[in-house]
């Protein structure tokens, strides 16, 4: 496979906005290291050395490695995609001081935690989506982390502080996920998180009305 984005762009301080913000669409939203947050809420990792932090996430399809990539980017932070040992893309980003506050707001001991309070604006709903949404018949599923059952719950709510209320689906099996339905919901999703990337494949697992 072939590398991630390798050219690096002006950083962007972790929580900072730059500009007139929408509240609604992440095609106007400046990106911020903090929409890495929207990996986090799926199976992405966060890791931190004495060179600074590195978020990463193995995801089901070339495209998603490779449009995080290009979000991350945005975000201000350099991104490789690659391989898992297991063969599925795994898209990474550099490591770097500039996640160490992401690190700290979503890890406790050495646990990954959803961060009191935490809301995802536009860019992390859109990044979530990117990494684990999925289309569920008429409805719309976000992929949560398995091995993280306890903050299920906790991102339930945070979705819902954010406009959209889910269903907390599939928690006795492999494939926990919130479920989004009703056109109203997926409206606020869809208003949310802009278009789909412009790479082959990405369309068809967008959300829909």
């Amino acid at each position: 496979m072939a590398s991630g984005v390798s050219r690096f762009r002006q950083k962007i301080p972790y929580g900072s906005k730059v500009g007139q913000l929408s509240m609604f669409s992440a095609e106007t939203d400046e990106p911020s290291i903090d929409d890495l947050a929207g990996v986090l809420a799926t199976t992405g990792q966060i890791a931190v050395s004495t060179q600074g932090a590195r978020v990463s996430v193995v995801v089901a399809d070339d495209w998603r490695a490779h449009a995080l990539a290009e979000e991350f980017e945005r975000c201000g932070v350099a991104a490789e995609v690659s391989l898992s040992p297991e063969g599925s893309p795994l898209v990474g980003t550099a490591t770097t001081p500039e996640l160490d506050d992401l690190y700290r707001a979503w890890t406790k001991g050495a646990i990954k935690t959803t961060p009191p309070n935490w809301v995802p604006g536009p860019r992390a709903l859109r990044l979530w989506v990117i990494a684990a949404g999925r289309r569920d018949a008429e409805r719309y599923v976000l992929g949560l982390d398995p091995h993280a059952p306890e903050s299920h719950g906790s991102l339930a709510t945070a979705v819902m502080r954010a406009g959209i209320a889910p269903t907390l689906v599939g928690t006795r099996g492999a494939n926990p996920a919130l479920r989004i339905a009703g056109k109203r919901r997926l409206s606020r999703l869809i208003e949310s998180i802009g278009e789909p990337p412009d790479i082959s494949g990405a369309a068809a697992h967008w959300p829909f009305i």
